[in-house]
């Protein structure tokens, strides 16, 4: 239902709004959910969002607020300093509260609203969460199995560089990271405890970034396609297995450039990976390490 007032302009906020505030997948959602519902309704709508969280978007601090009517504070608890200010800096705005929590009432937090639509509030029946809202965007799972420091290899390793560039490379690319080890741990809940655990974690995936041979061995042999760097300068067991598997996206450390990240990234998400993938997957069994093992005990 559109809303008539052509001079109504609404400023949304929340704790992701806040330079020195936690942004959480919740709030974003939230945030995100009342801004398409308000842009429906034909008003005009800015977001403002914290620069550490989006540094291109519109910043609180850039945000005047003379060019808005109301001002909208979504999610989390309406609750402290940062709350307060939001009522002093747009005093002249209509000031609302939705899908908040209500934990002090009588807090100048909550009573400088003008209205609070709240999610829980002592007394009242709760509603669901706005980030609960249908989004329709889906995104690669990627898990990342960095290798830990192999001193058995002298100045060869370049655990440090090669990282610092992964990382880095990652953090900018659209997908959900999962980082995670192939240590096992029967005392540590963060770790996998069996093997079955790790690799049923590993069947969930889309692609795995690894500094770890097997890192890479696990994936290919679940049918996961892996992107694989060696840590080591000319090459190590991670190149020796991609030889062995015919696996092609292996990158060397001192060949690491986010160029080369940007082509094997695109590569692993083609018909041509998934091809190579199955391959590994049918070829996995034939490993002849056991057989030549066999032989050689009986050869006494």
């Amino acid at each position: 239902m559109a809303l008539r007032s052509v001079a109504m302009r609404v400023l949304v906020t929340g704790w992701s709004s806040f330079l020195d505030g936690e942004a959480t997948a919740g709030d974003v959602l939230s945030m995100e959910a009342v801004r398409d519902s308000l842009l429906e309704a034909g008003l005009g709508v800015d977001v403002a969002w914290s620069p550490r969280l989006r540094a291109d978007g519109l910043s609180l601090e850039q945000a005047d607020p003379n060019s808005y009517t109301h001002l909208l504070f979504v999610c989390g608890p309406a609750h402290g300093r940062q709350v307060r200010q939001l009522h002093e800096r747009f005093r002249h705005c209509r000031r609302l509260a939705v899908g908040v929590s209500i934990v002090v009432p009588n807090d100048p937090a909550v009573t400088g609203f003008h209205q609070v639509i709240a999610r829980d509030e002592a007394g009242a029946s709760p509603s669901r969460d706005l980030a609960a809202a249908p989004r329709c965007a889906q995104v690669p799972v990627v898990g990342v199995v960095l290798a830990h420091a192999q001193h058995e290899y002298g100045n060869r390793q370049r655990h440090d560089d090669v990282h610092a560039v992964l990382t880095s490379w990652l953090a900018r690319q659209d997908c959900a990271r999962l980082p995670f080890d192939t240590r096992l741990d029967s005392h540590d809940w963060r770790f996998a405890s069996t093997s079955d655990q790790l690799e049923s974690l590993i069947r969930r995936l889309d692609v795995l970034v690894t500094t770890r041979m097997h890192g890479l061995v696990l994936a290919l042999k679940n049918g996961i396609p892996a992107l694989a760097v060696d840590p080591i300068a000319g090459g190590a067991k991670v190149s020796a297995q991609a030889a062995a598997w015919a696996w092609p996206a292996v990158v060397a450390a001192d060949s690491l450039t986010e160029a080369v990240l940007d082509y094997w990234w695109s590569w692993c998400r083609s018909a041509d990976c998934a091809a190579q993938t199955a391959r590994c997957v049918r070829e996995a069994p034939e490993a002849p390490l056991v057989p030549r093992l066999l032989q050689a005990i009986s050869a006494g």
